[in-house]
C-alpha cells in the first residue's frame, strides 16, 4: 500500500520560513494527485494546497496563497510545500495526502495520509 512520510516541521519565528517534505513509497508516485493539509489543536482538518500528478495544476486555499508553495518531484518520489511568511495561525500538524483519481482539496474521500510534521510559529 502507499505510504507517506512527512518531515521539516519545526518552531519557527513569526515571518520565517520552512519546507516540508513529503516521501511517497509503495505505488507510483506520479500516478497522483498530492496535498497538504493541517490540523490545529481542537479544530477540523483543513485543506491547504494541492498539486495534480503531473505538477501542472496547483490550488491554494486563501490563508495560505501567496505564502506558500507546493511543488513535486516526481523522480524522487516526494512532494514539497514551502512555507514563507509563516504567523502565528499557521501553527498546526501537517499531513501530506495521496489520491488516485481526484486532486485532494477536501479531506473526505482522500485515499492515503501521512503522520504528519508539527509546525510551530511563535510571535
Amino acid at each position: 500500500q502507499v505510504q507517506l512520510v512527512e518531515s521539516g516541521g519545526g518552531l519557527v519565528q513569526a515571518g520565517g520560513s520552512l519546507r516540508l517534505s513529503c516521501v511517497f513509497s509503495g505505488r507510483t508516485f506520479s500516478a497522483y494527485d498530492m496535498g497538504w493539509f493541517r490540523q490545529a489543536p481542537g479544530k477540523e482538518r483543513e485543506f491547504v494546497a494541492a498539486i495534480s500528478w503531473s505538477g501542472g495544476t496547483t490550488y491554494y486555499s486563501d490563508s495560505v496563497k501567496g505564502r506558500f508553495t507546493i511543488s513535486r518531484d516526481n523522480a524522487k518520489n516526494t512532494l514539497y510545500l514551502q512555507l514563507n511568511s509563516l504567523k502565528p495561525e499557521d501553527t498546526a500538524v501537517y499531513y501530506c495526502a495521496a489520491d488516485r483519481m481526484v486532486v485532494p482539496r477536501e479531506t473526505d474521500g482522500v485515499d492515503y495520509w501521512g503522520k504528519g510534521t508539527p509546525v510551530t510559529v511563535s510571535s
